[in-house]
């Protein structure tokens, strides 16, 4: 229900843009965002754009550097990331969660796409 794309493989100092496509039911009152997950390490929050208020945040490490948007009105949410490091290598997933939920934990994933920065 939930498509990313656009991973690949870039040169440090370079860009590229993921797509996340939400099919099967409508995410319009969901906070949608993205998660990586490196070699060895666990999954970890990179952004998210939320329903409420239509906001933005962004875990440290990307902040000034990726930057997320989303098409309210088509389920979509893309990531553009600029000034790609190393240490950006990861599988990259986007993943929606109930506006009022309570829990932490995300209700949808998507399949991921790799992200590979080469130095």
């Amino acid at each position: 229900q939930l498509q990313a794309s656009g991973g690949g493989l870039v040169q440090a100092g370079g860009s590229l843009r993921l797509s996340c496509a939400a099919s099967g039911r409508s995410f319009s009152r969901y906070n949608m965002g993205w998660f990586r997950q490196s070699p060895g390490k666990e999954r970890e929050f990179v952004a998210v754009a939320t329903y409420r208020g239509r906001k933005t945040s962004y875990a440290d490490s990307v902040k000034d550097r990726f930057t997320i948007s989303r098409e309210y009105d088509k389920d979509t949410i893309y990531l553009q990331m600029n000034d790609l490091k190393p240490e950006d290598t990861a599988v990259y997933y986007c993943a929606a969660k109930f506006f009022a939920s309570s829990s932490s934990e995300y209700d949808y994933w998507g399949q991921g796409t790799l992200v590979t920065v080469s130095s």
